[in-house]
């Protein structure tokens, strides 16, 4: 017999809400949008799915996920440069264009999926680096992510499969 456990997340009213608990949680400081534009500091709205983690083993060891994933390392990045090819994608620094680090001396980024907002097609302005990450301890409003405590987003990626879903509503 073969069991399949999927997970979907709903996020509203800064609360994501899955089988495995309801968590508080911060959007983009600006609030939803269904149009998207980049540095507009707001969250899309939508139904997503998740492309892959990216995790910081030096600080949470070996993990093993569902869906495709890889070790942040000290030059990784991720191109939020609309004039760039490489736009919406991981980099590696050094790189000429504007993009924003992985490896942080903060825990927001120890553990981050990736959500594929503006990812097929990537529309250069559209939005770039929407991920679910941890939060900053007082949930302070993101760049346009969605960001949960520590504890809650490691039990999640041990759970969320290529069929889970994320629904962003307002």
């Amino acid at each position: 017999m073969i069991i399949i456990q999927i997970v979907n997340l709903l996020v509203q009213n800064n609360y994501l809400h899955s089988d495995l608990g309801r968590f508080a949680c911060a959007i983009g400081r600006a609030g939803l949008t269904t149009s998207k534009i980049e540095g507009d500091h707001k969250t899309p709205i939508g139904q997503f799915k998740f492309n892959k983690i990216y995790y910081r083993k030096d600080k949470l060891g070996e993990m093993i996920f569902q869906i495709p994933f890889a070790i942040i390392e000290k030059n990784d990045g991720w191109c939020d440069d609309p004039k760039s090819r490489l736009y919406n994608q991981h980099i590696q620094f050094p790189f000429d264009a504007s993009a924003e680090r992985l490896f942080r001396d903060d825990d927001l980024y120890d553990l981050l999926f990736v959500i594929n907002h503006n990812t097929d097609p990537i529309v250069p302005g559209k939005g770039s680096a929407i991920f679910l990450h941890i939060s900053k301890p007082n949930f302070e409003g993101t760049e346009g992510c969605i960001a949960i405590e520590k504890e809650n987003i490691i039990k999640l990626a041990m759970k969320i499969d290529s069929a889970s879903k994320l629904i962003i509503k307002n």
